[in-house]
């Protein structure tokens, strides 16, 4: 698809980054299930491997850059406020999607339901992932805003 765009609507080069970055992950986590990425296997003592959190914050992180990029340059607000408050509804209503999506296959896959969820019994997972894409989305908002306004500019 990026491909398919990239003469009629190209990104800027931090979004082709952070799509390539979250490529990685998904990768990553679906090579090893996100439950047993090794580098995340007793991480700073924990019982749980937190590869997952990675990803659910990328979940924030990414998408926040490309709905700043599309509501941007197709205009759909010119008001920075509300600009930033449809980046991160765009996110957590993503986030939540994602979220029923682990649910229904959950219900579909009976006992193979624990590995695809990678709860690993953590009764907050689901509220502690979207908290997590939360955090991500603002925290791109905040720390990547200027340098993406300098990039939006040269397109």
């Amino acid at each position: 698809m990026l491909l398919l765009t990239m003469r009629s609507f190209p990104l800027t080069p931090l979004l082709y980054f952070l799509i390539l970055a979250h490529c990685v992950i998904l990768m990553v986590g679906g090579h090893y299930t996100y439950a047993e990425v090794p580098l995340f296997d007793d991480l700073w003592g924990m019982e749980r491997n937190n590869y997952d959190k990675v990803g659910h914050f990328a979940q924030g992180f990414i998408p926040a850059i490309l709905a700043r990029e599309i509501l941007i340059r197709k205009q759909v607000v010119k008001n920075t406020a509300w600009l930033n408050l449809f980046i991160v509804s765009v996110c957590l209503a993503f986030s939540a999607f994602y979220e029923l999506i682990e649910w229904w296959v959950a219900l579909l896959s009976g006992e193979d339901a624990e590995a695809f969820l990678g709860t690993q019994g953590y009764v907050w997972d689901t509220q502690s992932d979207m908290a997590l894409a939360l955090t991500g989305a603002i925290c791109a908002i905040l720390l990547l805003s200027r340098i993406h306004n300098r990039q939006l500019l040269k397109i």
